[in-house]
């Protein structure tokens, strides 16, 4: 019994020496997503939210019809260097165009979010997204990080 419970720890242990380890560009500014376009890291769009009281409830609106940040990826890549932001506080959320500004319109989105090493993480939606306006948002913050799949 010890002997074959030794070998199960021995290969465990050779399971994770095998892993690879992320390889890939870190980015540049903490606490900031970047998305993940073939090795290379794109700054998204930093934005503010603002509240709006509305006859049927609270509303948050991000000034401007399109984001700056695009990508044709329907499954985009985020890598995150964390230092002050909980990866696992970050939401996703598509937007709705509406009289030149973008307004959140439904409950967040499923994200899955990695740990690759020391505060960097990868943060990538569940499922494939539709052409449109995204925003990650951090819960229980204004500042938002805006994107556009096109």
């Amino acid at each position: 019994m010890g002997a074959r419970i030794l070998c199960l720890l021995i290969l465990s242990a050779a399971g994770l020496s095998c892993q690879e380890k992320y390889d890939g560009p870190i980015p540049p500014k903490p606490d900031l997503p970047y998305l993940l376009q073939a090795k290379k890291l794109t700054e998204i769009e930093i934005g503010q939210a603002r509240e709006e009281r509305r006859k049927d409830g609270p509303v948050h609106v991000v000034a401007g019809a399109s984001s700056s940040a695009r990508t044709p990826l329907p499954e985009p890549i985020f890598i995150l260097d964390a230092r002050q932001l909980v990866p696992e506080k970050i939401e996703l959320f598509l937007l709705e165009v509406k009289d030149g500004n973008r307004e959140v319109s439904a409950q967040p989105l499923h994200l899955r979010v990695t740990p690759l090493r020391d505060h960097l993480f990868k943060i990538e939606p569940s499922e494939m997204l539709d052409a449109g306006e995204y925003a990650l948002a951090v819960n229980g913050q204004n500042r938002i990080f805006c994107f556009e799949i096109y």
